[in-house]
This record gives C-alpha cells, structure tokens and sequence, in this order.
C-alpha cells in the first residue's frame, strides 16, 4: 500500500471519530429533549392540542358573514365532501372583510392549522382559551372566493409547518 493511500485512509479515519465525537456530545447535552411536553409550563395555562388532524377528525361550523346567500352550506358541502365532520352551517350577522376567519379553543390547535392552509394561510385566527371543544368555527368572509385545492393545501401545509402551540398555552404531552 502506498505512504498516499494510508496519509488518506488516517484522515478519512480521524474524521469519522471527530464525526462520532460531535454526534454524542450534541445527543449528551441536548437541552431540548423535552421539547413539546408541558414540563415546565406554569399550572394554570391551558394545555394547546398541537397534533395536526387528519381531515377526517376535524369538526367544525361553517358560518357566513358576507351578504351573499348560500355560502355557508355550499362550503360546508365542500368541507363534507372532502371528509371534514360539518357540524353546523349558519350565519353570523356581523360581517367580516377577511377570507376568513377561525375560531377555536386549546382542543382545536392542530385542526385550526389544518383549515388555514384550505385558505392558503389567508385566514385570522381567533383563539379562545376558555374553549372546551374541539370544533373550529370557520367563518367566511368577503374575502372568500374558494377553498384551495389539494395540491395548494399540501404545498400551503409545507410553508406553514408545524403547528404552534398559541401564547400562555403550553403543547401537551405527545403520547407514544
């Protein structure tokens, strides 16, 4: 074997341990283990469902707050036919300028961040931290033209990632 082979097999060698050093002292200190668990959140701060839904687990109203008649239910059968669990079509009397509008409590996080992305993260949150269910209010405005397809919902999914556990809550505890 020649002295440049074995020069380049001791480098490759000495990068490997450096590699294997770096990795467990990075495992060994990590300080973000019990990174979305509720450890360390003060007590009385509501516990945010951070898990993203799949469609059909999420429940929700459809209420129109514009002037034009029908919207809620034509909506809510779109929602329905893409395997959403419509519990209420309705109208809101007071009227709202954006695409959207959703309303939702600690249960509901996850499934909240679903639907944005059905409005290509156009749509307000309105979060209630005294909320007890898990149904989203989904209520549309004059903003509203068209739920997203479903390319544009998982390209919309992508650029918002994952969701976020809402201000003075904490994200509850993963269950394996």
């Amino acid at each position: 074997m020649s002295f440049a082979r074995v020069r380049a097999l001791v480098v490759v060698g000495m990068l490997a341990v450096v590699a294997l050093v770096f990795v467990v002292v990075a495992l060994v200190k990590d300080t973000q283990g019990n990174a979305g668990s509720a450890q360390g959140c003060p007590e009385d701060w509501p516990r945010a469902d951070v898990t993203l839904r799949e469609r059909k687990d999420v429940r929700i109203k459809v209420l129109n707050a514009t002037d034009r008649p029908g919207l809620a239910a034509s909506v809510g059968d779109e929602f329905r036919n893409r395997d959403f669990q419509v519990q209420k079509e309705g109208n809101q009397k007071k009227q709202v300028d954006d695409v959207a509008v959703l309303r939702y409590g600690p249960k509901g996080v996850g499934s909240a961040h679903l639907l944005r992305a059905y409005f290509l993260n156009a749509a307000a949150y309105e979060y209630d931290a005294t909320r007890e269910d898990d149904v989203v209010d989904v209520i549309l405005g004059n903003g509203f033209r068209q739920l997203a397809t479903t390319t544009e919902v998982n390209q919309s999914l992508g650029d918002l990632g994952s969701p976020v556990a809402p201000p003075m809550t904490c994200p509850m505890p993963v269950e394996d």
